[in-house]
């Protein structure tokens, strides 16, 4: 058996094999005619039986039974895109996972080759009719389109599909919601969290990490002597590195001394022994008991970034702390600190006032 590809275990992608008959290779998918291969053996199983499919008949392949553009889209979301999303994008599976119960069922239904501008802003008007903001109808959109790029690429539309899809535009006309606490809001916030959320709701403060990085944190990505937090599987997919400061670093010196040994989780629940799903009601209790309205988990994220621009730092370093891929994501910061610079030319004035220039006019 001659594998042209390097994957031996037939998971998630194509795999090609020499044809002994023509010379030119064969694609054959993990979720294709035959078997699912989770090894060697079930790879050399499923190329045999390849083999014999062509020994009956040398002159077409026995995956041409149903063109992968038959495919409906919640078969190719489900079976192939999820699967895929699994293991390489740990952040975005508890997302996308549900998109499928939050779409209209004539759209799951539509095969792959029958989607385009038309179906997908008929999708649109219908999510906003049924009281989706524009914020989740894009979001919604930015998913599906993610799906056809990687069927796409694994050979199930052709390229001029993915171009008509990437046609369709995001709405427009809801400006994005930044959500800060004061100085004041964060300790009444801090003051008011039960022992268990105190340090994920200080970690994410003082780090500006996502809940999912925060819960999903494990010790072997706390360097303590280097006093740095190593993020390995990222929302944009690329490795982050975020120091930790002396308040955190007390915190989580804190938390290692009292670690349990079971588990490599930084933040786990003491009833479960398993790390924490969601914080979601005690967070919200902690706010109600502080007086902090409209507020949610992620706008800690928007904390951390706002009192790092209003405090001089520039937005690039605020970039990379956040791990946003373009700096247009971080510009949503910038007028903290246009606003914080008007407020330090102010001070000047207990220098240069304008007492000093009235004298020098009537001199």
């Amino acid at each position: 058996m001659e594998l042209l590809k390097s994957n031996p275990y037939f998971r998630d992608y194509f795999e090609e094999f020499l044809n002994p008959w023509q010379g030119s290779p064969l694609r054959v998918s993990v979720h294709g005619t035959f078997v699912h291969a989770e090894g060697n053996s079930e790879a050399e199983y499923l190329y045999a039986q390849i083999l014999l499919e062509l020994k009956k008949n040398p002159q077409r392949s026995p995956l041409e039974e149903k063109p992968k553009t038959e495919l409906t889209f919640e078969t190719f979301y489900k079976e192939h895109y999820l699967e895929w999303c699994k293991n390489r994008q740990a952040y975005y599976y508890s997302l996308k996972k549900y998109l499928l119960n939050r779409i209209p069922d004539w759209f799951r239904k539509l095969k792959l080759s029958e989607i385009g501008v038309r179906e997908l802003e008929l999708l649109q008007t219908q999510l906003l009719n049924e009281g989706k903001s524009i914020a989740t109808c894009n979001r919604y959109l930015s998913v599906i389109k993610a799906s056809f790029t990687k069927a796409y690429e694994w050979d199930f539309i052709p390229e001029e599909r993915l171009k008509t899809i990437r046609k369709v535009k995001n709405l427009k006309g809801e400006v994005k919601r930044l959500r800060y606490l004061t100085e004041e809001e964060i300790k009444a916030l801090l003051a008011n969290c039960e022992p268990h959320l105190y340090p994920i709701v200080f970690t994410a403060l003082n780090t500006g990490m996502r809940k999912s990085e925060i819960l999903g944190l494990k010790w072997s990505n706390v360097d303590l002597k280097n006093d740095l937090i190593l993020l390995e599987k990222t929302k944009n997919g690329e490795r982050r590195e975020i120091p930790i400061n002396k308040a955190l670093k007390k915190v989580l010196l804190g938390l290692f001394v009292d670690r349990r040994l079971d588990t490599d989780y930084v933040f786990v629940n003491p009833a479960t022994r398993k790390r924490y799903n969601d914080i979601k009601r005690s967070f919200n209790t902690a706010c109600k008991k502080a007086g902090i309205k409209d507020f949610r988990f992620h706008d800690l994220r928007h904390t951390f970034a706002s009192h790092l621009v209003m405090n001089g730092v520039d937005l690039k370093t605020v970039q990379e702390l956040l791990g946003h891929k373009k700096l247009s994501m971080t510009l949503r910061y910038a007028h903290l600190s246009q606003a914080h610079k008007r407020e330090a030319v102010k001070t000047i004035e207990k220098v240069v006032s304008e007492d000093i220039y009235h004298n020098f006019i009537t001199i």
